[in-house]
């Protein structure tokens, strides 16, 4: 009997796990602490970087991430689509100091950029189309 009951809480406990992951995954929030030096810290982590005229989506990723190959997509075509909005992908491997002085803590994350590099929103997990466009409406990201 002990069993069964262990078993239907872990099942309740995985449930509302996915049900919690499936609400947050891919929702911007507003960055309250993020530091003006956003694209700063970018540019010395990666020189080659491009900032877009209007906003920059940058997109930190992992090889073995399959939320990430989707989020790549989606963020290219917003970029596509959307004057002045460049998208930016980075190994988050291959960037390790860059993503802990950004507090990246999983992949994918996006961070919207704002004409000047400022950190305006983020994302954990993979964000739809409409979470992302919405993202660019937000006031000081580009709209």
């Amino acid at each position: 009997m002990t069993g069964i009951v262990v078993l239907l809480l872990a099942a309740v406990a995985a449930v509302g796990f996915g049900l919690y992951r499936r609400h947050v995954d891919g929702r911007f929030v507003a960055r309250v602490d993020a530091g003006p030096t956003t694209w700063d810290h970018v540019v010395a982590a990666a020189p080659e970087s491009r900032r877009g005229e209007r906003a920059t989506l940058v997109q930190f990723s992992s090889a073995f991430c399959a939320p990430c190959r989707t989020t790549r997509v989606v963020l290219g075509d917003v970029a596509a689509q959307e004057d002045g909005v460049h998208h930016l992908e980075l190994d988050a491997e291959q960037h390790l100091d860059l993503v802990r002085t950004l507090d990246v803590r999983r992949t994918p994350t996006t961070l919207v950029l704002d004409a000047d590099g400022n950190e305006v929103l983020r994302a954990a997990g993979a964000p739809q189309k409409h979470q992302v466009l919405a993202a660019l409406a937000h006031p000081g990201a580009g709209s």
